[in-house]
């Protein structure tokens, strides 16, 4: 008889961690990131579930720096973009299990 109820309360619990972590991932995607190289020559905007959302490359650069620099920049502002977004990520579960499970901070 305690087990069932601890399964229920366990199972109630589960519901309620697979819908907050849904709701955590559609807010993800409406938060926006950025990550820039070479003094915001190239900028890449991801989202916070670390998708790409948009890369721009100031045209000056792209007429002037060769493939490899090219490369280069495009590179340092993806993962500039994502580290943003995994931090926020991170603040965003941290946040959520600190609402379902009190008492871990």
């Amino acid at each position: 008889m305690l087990g069932n109820f601890l399964n229920k309360q366990m199972l109630g619990k589960m519901d309620a961690m697979k819908q907050q972590l849904e709701e955590i991932k559609a807010k993800l995607e409406t938060i926006s990131v950025i990550g820039e190289a070479d003094n915001a020559t190239v900028r890449v905007i991801a989202s916070g579930n670390r998708t790409i959302k948009e890369i721009s490359i100031q045209e000056d650069f792209k007429n002037s720096a060769n493939k490899a620099a090219l490369e280069q920049a495009i590179t340092q502002a993806t993962n500039r973009a994502l580290e943003q977004a995994t931090r926020v990520e991170q603040a965003e579960m941290s946040h959520a299990a600190m609402g379902l499970l009190p008492g871990l901070g």
